[in-house]
């Protein structure tokens, strides 16, 4: 299981996506495009989530 969580990288915010990999790049996408402004690529949360294991 993937966990990512806002304050973890740099946001006042306690959102955490969690649960498969797909899942969680959607979901954590989503809620930083919409509620920070910052569109990350599907290929930028990838690494996000291989350089925390």
């Amino acid at each position: 299981m993937i966990k990512l969580r806002c304050n973890d990288y740099g946001f006042e915010c306690d959102f955490v996506a969690e649960g498969e990999i797909t899942q969680v790049i959607e979901e954590f996408g989503k809620h930083t495009d919409e509620e920070h402004g910052i569109d990350y690529s599907k290929d930028a949360l990838m690494q996000i989530i291989l350089r925390k294991k």
